[in-house]
């Protein structure tokens, strides 16, 4: 049996097609503001969650961006190519800055021996590293600033590079980032 399609919905007999009518009554401006009101942001838990994961995405895409040394996801004070030179520069050597933190762990083990003078000693010699760290640190940023005017000019050279220099060599080879892009030895060109 063949099926009938449904009767169309009767128009309203108030409004002539012919003059223009839209057929309904205007709406009132709360009704308006009512139809037009909506969440910004859906408000459903898969929506949620997908944000989060893309948010998670583009997070670990930028992380590994600035590990690789990726222009782009670099922070302002990490990028041109005399920071890089830096980076490269302190990469490539050994600098007493980086046992700081293993120092200080021996220091702390060796404050709990209950012997006044190895808990003495060990303070002594822990200051007296840290000085040999801030002369490091200083011959480095000499060292730096040195090379990076022999590359790139005396009048082109970045302000700061020292510092950066100094900085970065205080930080553990594994901790740094970005991640070092040389072996030790390999000096930059």
């Amino acid at each position: 049996m063949a099926q009938t399609p449904p009767a169309p919905a009767p128009k309203d007999a108030s409004v002539d097609p012919s003059t223009g009518g839209k057929g309904r009554p205007t709406p009132s401006r709360a009704e308006q503001e009512a139809a037009r009101k909506r969440p910004l942001v859906p408000d459903s838990k898969e929506a949620k969650a997908r944000a989060k994961a893309e948010m998670a995405a583009q997070r670990e895409k930028a992380r590994q961006g600035m590990a690789a040394g990726d222009q782009r996801y670099l922070p302002a004070r990490d990028q041109g190519p005399q920071r890089k030179f830096v980076r490269d520069f302190v990469d490539s050597g050994w600098h007493l800055g980086e046992a700081v933190m293993p120092a200080m762990v021996v220091v702390i083990i060796a404050t709990f021996i209950p012997v006044p003078e190895v808990q003495f000693y060990s303070m002594v010699a822990l200051w007296a590293f840290i000085l040999f760290v801030i002369g490091d640190m200083v011959l480095t940023s000499i060292r730096v600033k040195q090379a990076a005017r022999a590359k790139f000019g005396a009048e082109r050279t970045e302000k700061g590079l020292g510092w950066y220099a100094s900085m970065r060599s205080i930080q553990m080879r594994p901790l740094r980032l970005p991640k070092p892009q040389v072996k030790r030895g390999q000096r930059p060109i």
